[in-house]
């Protein structure tokens, strides 16, 4: 599906904040829509494909817009710190790790059927890379892991949290959360299952139809519950992530070889730990070179795959493409919560 008209001509004559946010902005559209149950994997794998039109504009005509995406896409880590700061006391993140933009309709959804208000709702950024750690650096804290055990508490952008990574099933999580007046809370799905599902025949779909049930579940508002007992409640991910089972393979041998000895079966890698750092030399490029916040790494461009040992992943992340990026940032509260 072409990438609609007007939104080409804005990113053909905007400066970097405003092409960014109105990327953003297009691919929170189409994929915060309304879903029903029975049309998940379906309709999911069709917004996939349908915001792949602009990421063919980031990776061909618009690749150099990357170069600007740290200084003016606003990030998830700032956004919680400043929305953090700004309550005072009474607040709770939940990151979903790997949430992308796509499992959003559930979201929205619950919380309407559920009697939360939705005070705000929209993309934020990722780091780059596009990678658990990186985001965890981001918000003061060395890992995932070091949040274990209320080993944050006394860390971080966000403090006075009480603090834990998990990935216990919601009911547990639900049962954990005490009385304390902030809490950050990390739980390792669906980024868990990215690696379960990433053999071919399953990926995106399979996906797609256990976010329908997980995020509609009971047991998960039980959680969203507890979180917002005295609360107001922010829930976001860490980074998105690519259905990589659904790019078009790089059909140029020599293409395809110079991205497998660069990436194996990854979307990133540090230029330290290649054996040729300097990129190749087609127009428009096949990776690019960033120094960012986090490494000094090269960097699949766009919605490409080859042939690696094992196959290529049919879900990852790490690159550069919208929905490995671009996140759900959505702030709730309910009545009798904050």
């Amino acid at each position: 599906m072409p990438m609609p008209l007007a939104l080409l001509r804005q990113l053909q004559s905007s400066a970097p904040t405003s092409a960014w946010g109105s990327l953003f902005e297009h691919a929170w559209n189409i994929c915060s829509a309304p879903l029903h149950v029975e049309k998940a994997s379906s309709e999911v794998t069709k917004r996939d494909a349908e915001i792949g039109a602009a990421d063919l504009f980031l990776a061909t005509a618009g690749w150099d817009l990357w170069r600007s995406y740290e200084a003016v896409v606003p990030r998830t880590a700032d956004a919680l710190a400043s929305w953090w700061a700004a309550r005072g006391s009474g607040r709770a993140v939940l990151v979903l790790d790997a949430m992308s933009l796509r499992e959003v309709p559930w979201l929205i959804k619950g919380a309407a059927e559920r009697g939360y208000t939705v005070h705000q709702a929209r993309a934020t950024g990722a780091e780059l890379p596009a990678d658990t750690t990186p985001f965890a650096q981001a918000l003061g804290f060395a890992s995932r892991g070091s949040l274990q055990n209320n080993g944050g508490a006394t860390k971080g952008r966000l403090s006075g949290a009480a603090t834990d990574s998990t990935d216990v099933p919601w009911e547990d999580c639900a049962a954990q959360i005490n009385a304390s007046q902030d809490w950050l809370l990390w739980h390792h799905w669906p980024d868990a299952r990215l690696h379960d599902l990433s053999a071919p025949g399953h990926g995106l779909a399979a996906l797609a139809r256990e976010a329908s049930e997980k995020l509609s579940s009971d047991a998960f508002w039980s959680l969203v519950h507890s979180l917002t007992t005295g609360r107001r409640l922010v829930i976001t991910a860490d980074h998105g992530y690519a259905a990589s089972g659904h790019f078009p393979d790089t059909a140029d041998p020599a293409q395809a070889q110079y991205l497998k000895d660069r990436f194996k079966s990854g979307r990133w890698a540090a230029l330290a730990d290649l054996e040729q750092p300097a990129p190749g030399t087609w127009v428009p490029p096949l990776d690019l070179h960033l120094k960012t916040t986090h490494a000094d790494a090269a960097f699949s461009l766009g919605r490409r795959k080859w042939k690696s040992q094992g196959g290529y992943p049919t879900l990852t992340h790490g690159g550069l493409s919208l929905l490995e990026v671009a996140v759900p940032f959505i702030e709730l509260s309910r009545t009798g919560g904050a």
